[in-house]
């Protein structure tokens, strides 16, 4: 039984090297081998969603190099789930075998332009650009309809020709016998992938799929406030389609780079401040990190170990109403840990002279703490 991990090359029975056509070939052959209703193999069903799922991958020339370069975890990782993505005409063979939209489409109601799959990039900002909002070039590289042949994918000086397994419908019935009596099903036409026409001599620029790949630029307003690994659907800026179809939407995961010293919650920003217990005791300013660069703060004499301030609007911007979060500065106090005779005398002396009205409470305050460790 054919598992998701086998090499989708070895499922089709193609070299490495197979131009599109002979992947297309490959595929009508072991579909029609598999077909459940003519297939006496017990795993006949299975085999043939492999199949079908290497053809879907191989067929498309971005999974595929994807897939050449990483394999099934690359395919993974960059977006492309082969039981989840788009499968454009390729559900319609399903349907025409199984009498379901196998991946959550509906299949076409007839032959004609399909609609352009859909492609994932990635990009990278810093949380800079994150809170200001930029605009990157994400450059994609995607399927573009086919100059020489205009997108029918027949050679110049030809034209493909109505498919004679569904006479240009694009659809055909399959009729099988059940437990149940007979089942009629219709879907898509496995011959012309539910265009309805056949290309018997195809172009050489394209290989007869009527697109080439082309590297594009990509004009990107990343919106500020945006999080990390959020998307953003760039409409019409797939794949062309089959036969003048609509192009597909391309979908950007946007990466945001952390900046040292700054934690994001929500849109907060949460940073450390550490100073020595006698600024705290006194009162002092500290510069901290942000997106902006640094702020300057000043902590009120008396500032507790772990208290927490915060600056009102210097956070991060909301994607929804744009009101900035807040800028949340925690204190770390450091207390000394080697200290000389003199030193530790000086300071039981400014302890004794203290007295307990100057902590704010009896659990609070740092020297009375010291107190009770250096007696």
């Amino acid at each position: 039984m054919a598992t998701m991990h086998d090499d989708y090359y070895a499922l089709l029975g193609v070299d490495r090297a197979a131009s599109h056509a002979e992947i297309k070939q490959a595929f009508r052959r072991l579909a029609r081998e598999l077909h459940p209703d003519v297939s006496e193999e017990p795993d006949a069903g299975s085999r043939f969603r492999a199949v079908a799922e290497a053809y879907e991958v191989l067929s498309d020339p971005v999974r595929r190099q994807t897939y050449d370069r990483f394999g099934h975890a690359g395919l993974r990782s960059g977006g492309f789930s082969p039981m989840a993505a788009d499968f454009g005409s390729l559900s319609d063979v399903f349907a025409a075998f199984f009498g379901e939209a196998l991946f959550g489409r509906q299949a076409p109601t007839g032959g004609g332009p399909a609609r352009g799959p859909d492609l994932a990039a990635h990009v990278e900002i810093d949380l800079a650009e994150a809170a200001a909002g930029t605009m990157l070039d994400a450059g994609v590289r995607v399927a573009r309809t086919c100059t020489t042949c205009g997108g029918n994918g027949a050679a110049p000086g030809t034209t493909p020709i109505t498919c004679p397994g569904c006479n240009g419908a694009g659809r055909i019935r399959l009729v099988s016998r059940t437990v149940l009596g007979q089942m009629v099903r219709t879907g898509g036409c496995p011959r012309c992938d539910g265009t309805g026409v056949v290309v018997e001599q195809p172009c050489e620029t394209c290989e007869g799929d009527g697109r080439t790949l082309e590297d594009v630029p990509l004009e990107l307003e990343i919106p500020a406030g945006i999080h990390d690994g959020q998307r953003i659907r760039v409409r019409g800026a797939g794949h062309d389609g089959i036969l003048g179809g609509t192009p597909g939407d391309v979908y950007v995961s946007v990466a945001v780079r952390p900046l040292e010293g700054v934690e994001r919650d929500g849109d907060d920003l949460r940073v450390r401040a550490v100073v020595t217990m006698t600024e705290a005791a006194l009162g002092t300013t500290v510069s901290v990190p942000t997106p902006e660069g640094s702020y300057e703060l000043e902590l009120p004499p008396g500032t507790q170990p772990g208290a927490v301030h915060a600056v009102r609007g210097r956070g991060m911007p909301s994607l929804d109403s744009g009101r900035r979060g807040d800028l949340l500065v925690g204190v770390d106090v450091r207390v000394p840990t080697r200290l000389s005779g003199q030193q530790r005398a000086e300071l039981l002396r400014l302890e004794t002279g203290l007295g307990d009205d100057a902590y704010p409470g009896e659990d609070d305050g740092f020297l009375r703490r010291l107190k009770s460790a250096f007696r």
